[in-house]
């Protein structure tokens, strides 16, 4: 049989590796595409556990299927297929968790990025495309147009080749990806839309200036410092659990005082300077009575426009060892 399209090193390794049943050779040239895939999953999902759930699933569904490979699509696609339906069903077993137009993601985890793909081009994981924001715009598209979304305009899959994927005809998947851009950019007003566009991955100097900044003023207890950080229409999340909300930079700090913070017993902080989903952030660490050291207590991932924090977002970083970071100090 002549094939649509020259037969890779991959894909010709795939196949004798199914035809024989080895495994090990099986595990070896899936296990290439790992981190790619878990971001596709993340990105579908916005939750790392999960998506380091469905990566698996992944590789599970292609040993079972693995017969039905034959090389007409390149196997980084074929993969990117499986993994793509496994996140739709999914989100079709778990449809209380896909949220209303103006919801909350409570789900919502942070992407460590330590365990993005090594080359952030080459698997086209631009920074915009792995930002909180961008994450939190995406699971507000229905699933199958999420899905049209992300392999049309992020993975730059061919119309056809989408709707192949999804059991949809073009016209139905040209339809979705429509509508999903006009969603996006609603939810993102003001940010830069073209998603394939190469991005720049390190941190910049005023980004790096301003998280140092930030956890100076944690360590010293500044709250008139750490107010002059912040613009007065900041965007602040506490997750899980905390609504997103609109305020000013006093106000931001007086509510995290009268919660119990900066006072007796939450006043002795120690910060690192991290990024995740390829974002400026601070691991917090704080040391309470009787404590020798300083625990994990939480991130805080910070947007940073003008030299100021423009949107917040703490999790909860206790006991979540994936994000890379020492537990204590």
């Amino acid at each position: 049989m002549t094939h649509a399209r020259p037969l890779g090193a991959d894909e010709a390794t795939f196949i004798a590796a199914a035809r024989s049943g080895d495994t090990a050779q099986f595990a070896l040239i899936t296990e290439r595409y790992r981190r790619e895939l878990q971001v596709h999953c993340y990105r579908m999902l916005a939750n790392y556990e999960d998506a380091q759930d469905l990566t698996q699933e992944t590789f599970l569904r292609a040993w079972h299927k693995r017969e039905s490979f034959r090389g007409h699509a390149a196997l980084r696609t074929w993969l990117h297929r499986i993994a793509t339906n496994a996140c739709l069903d999914f989100l079709d077993r778990r449809d209380d968790r896909t949220p209303l137009p103006g919801a909350e993601v409570r789900y919502l985890q942070p992407y460590p990025d330590r365990m993005l793909p090594e080359d952030p081009q080459e698997s086209v994981v631009a920074r915009e495309t792995i930002e909180l924001a961008f994450i939190v715009a995406v699971q507000h598209l229905p699933p199958r147009q999420r899905a049209a979304f992300i392999l049309r305009d992020i993975l730059g899959w061919p119309a056809s080749t989408a709707a192949g994927a999804l059991e949809l005809t073009v016209s139905s998947v040209t339809s979705a990806l429509q509508r999903a851009r006009v969603t996006m950019r609603a939810q993102l007003p003001g940010r830069r839309l073209d998603w394939r566009s190469p991005a720049v991955h390190e941190l910049s100097k005023e980004e790096r200036g301003v998280v140092q900044a930030y956890i100076d003023a944690h360590e010293r207890n500044d709250l008139d410092g750490l107010t002059a950080l912040l613009r007065d229409d900041l965007r602040f999340a506490m997750l899980p659990g905390q609504t997103t909300v609109t305020t000013t930079a006093g106000d931001a700090v007086d509510g995290w005082v009268s919660g119990g913070l900066f006072r007796r017993g939450h006043d002795d902080w120690r910060g690192v300077v991290t990024t995740v989903n390829r974002m400026p952030a601070a691991g917090l660490y704080l040391r309470t009575p009787g404590d020798p050291e300083h625990r994990l207590f939480a991130v805080a991932v910070l947007h940073v426009d003008g030299g100021k924090i423009a949107e917040l977002t703490g999790f909860d970083a206790a006991g979540k060892p994936w994000l890379g970071l020492p537990a204590a100090l």
